[in-house]
């Protein structure tokens, strides 16, 4: 299959509310798979979820998370529990434990 076919056609099962602020007609998902993987696991619904399952693996979904500065607490223990990961492998869990804030220092 065309690598930009079945890009595309990735684009098309998404959700549109997931590129409000991009235009989708020039998105490069593989290029950009991490922040895609974020809006996913953070604002999509549960077909968005099997849609980049399916194009990315959860491999590479692992991956690219682990990367994140910042991801929503819900969406890093779903992804542990889907990847079979640990949150200290991630860097948004170990971001958040150095930072002290006003709630929790």
């Amino acid at each position: 299959m065309n690598t930009e076919k079945h890009t595309q056609s990735l684009i098309e099962r998404l959700s549109p509310h997931l590129f409000w602020d991009i235009d989708k007609e020039c998105f490069a998902a593989e290029k950009n798979s991490a922040q895609l993987i974020k809006r996913v696991l953070e604002y999509g619904e549960l077909d968005d979820w099997c849609a980049i399952r399916d194009y990315y693996g959860l491999d590479r979904i692992a991956s690219d998370c682990k990367t994140l500065r910042s991801l929503r607490p819900e969406a890093l223990s779903f992804v542990c529990v889907v990847t079979d990961t640990k949150k200290e492998d991630y860097r948004c869990y170990n971001f958040r434990q150095s930072c002290p804030t006003l709630w929790n220092s």
